[in-house]
């Protein structure tokens, strides 16, 4: 199949005409993203059974968030410019195998400090993920469907979620933590080989200097980044507390703490898919903030769930339906908006946003934790909500203002 096309009229990338995506590429791109977190949502899950087992303290725990998820920050730039030169195959051929090498290499950690060495190498994929997946749609996939697709995509990071958060938590049991951990490496592997077979050959590497233009700062990637920032706080939050809140604080068993990531997963593919869809040119800029408010309230229910405990289940819900849905969106925006071959690289700066702010949270919400002061704890993320949705609507009105929203 070949590599070259013609310019797509909306999207800003090329797509050859008459092209056909090839057969899975929606699931595969879904997988992808499932297993670029796939690693952080297990910890996140296991992590009653990690405390036990490896002497993890809920303050070192959110630290194998920070640390992932830091240097993902820091390699996204350079990720998205590396999409943008090697192609999407080569970008997720690699994502996947690093994830199954990151993932294996957890398994078979000691103690916390080959933890941290392993969760960061789990940032690579991290890096890689948003750019190689969108490039991915841009080359294949034409203008009107693509939306959709990118909601897909995005939910399979919520998928991830749901797998971590229920099968695999519940095969701890059997397996322990170490084999089940070790399947999921097993299964990214195999995903790294279906994606070699499957996606077409990738064009010749481009050339680096021009791959280096800087980001538009009267566009949307720098207000995206700030948005994406403090939602990332927030939600990173949740994903690596929201289990241990159940078996500390609410006295839930291991498993049935674990299966509120999946609640909240399963959650997070609804929103992101029905979202992405609602997300047309003249609606999307107006979305991150109608979901970071909804997010507020997703955050006010986990505070109050500290002395109404049924009150954590619609709470992990409405994170998945509003503050998780907020990346999708922002994705379709980066994909509405884009200039021609810079997709890779404005997905990145977006996602080095959501990925600083991934790391920054778990950190602070720990210091609380380690005290027992939920509470406070899930007040500080509805904080988080708040300044990101802030953030949306100033550039939503700046947006409309300037009439860039309409000629999109």
């Amino acid at each position: 199949m070949k590599s070259a096309g013609t310019a797509a009229a909306a999207g800003g990338e090329a797509v050859e005409s008459g092209r056909v995506a090839p057969r899975g590429l929606t699931a595969l791109l879904t997988t992808a993203m499932a297993f670029s977190m796939m690693q952080l949502f297990l910890l996140g899950a296991l992590g009653p059974r990690l405390v036990d087992a490896l002497g993890v303290s809920p303050t070192l725990l959110g630290l194998t968030t920070t640390v992932g998820f830091g240097t993902a920050a820091v390699l996204s730039p350079a990720g998205g410019r590396i999409v943008d030169r090697v192609g999407p195959r080569r970008s997720l051929v690699a994502l996947l195998a690093v994830s199954g090498a990151a993932l294996g290499l957890a398994g078979a950690a000691p103690g916390p400090a080959l933890l941290l060495v392993a969760v960061a190498l789990g940032g690579l994929p991290q890096a890689l993920a948003n750019p190689a997946t969108n490039k991915a749609i841009l080359a294949a996939v034409p203008a009107p469907r693509r939306g959709a697709v990118t909601g897909t995509k995005q939910s399979g990071v919520q998928l991830g979620a749901f797998a971590a958060g229920l099968p695999l938590a519940a095969a701890a049991g059997p397996l322990g933590w170490r084999g089940t951990v070790w399947v999921a490496s097993a299964a990214a592997l195999g995903a790294a080989l279906w994606a070699w077979r499957a996606l077409p050959a990738d064009p010749p590497a481009k050339a680096g200097p021009a791959l280096r233009a800087p980001a538009a700062l009267d566009g949307p990637v720098p207000w995206l980044a700030g948005f994406s920032l403090f939602l990332g706080a927030g939600i990173a939050s949740v994903n690596t507390y929201l289990a241990l809140f159940g078996a500390r604080r609410l006295g839930m068993g291991p498993t049935v703490a674990g299966a509120l990531v999946a609640v909240l997963g399963l959650a997070g593919i609804a929103g992101r898919v029905g979202w992405s869809r609602a997300a047309t040119p003249g609606r999307a800029p107006w979305l991150p903030g109608l979901l970071a408010g909804g997010a507020v309230g997703a955050a006010a229910l986990l505070v109050l769930a500290v002395r109404v405990e049924p009150l954590v289940w619609p709470a992990a819900v409405a994170v998945g339906v509003f503050a998780v849905s907020g990346n999708a969106v922002s994705m379709v925006l980066v994909l509405q908006r884009s200039a021609p071959g810079r997709a890779g690289q404005d997905s990145a700066l977006v996602a080095a946003g959501f990925f600083a702010g991934f790391a920054v949270g778990p950190p602070l919400f720990g210091l609380l934790a380690e005290r027992g002061r939920y509470g406070e704890g899930w007040a500080l993320v509805a904080g988080e909500f708040a300044v990101a949705g802030a953030v949306a609507v100033l550039w939503a009105v700046r947006d409309r203002r300037t009439g860039r929203g309409a000629a999109t």
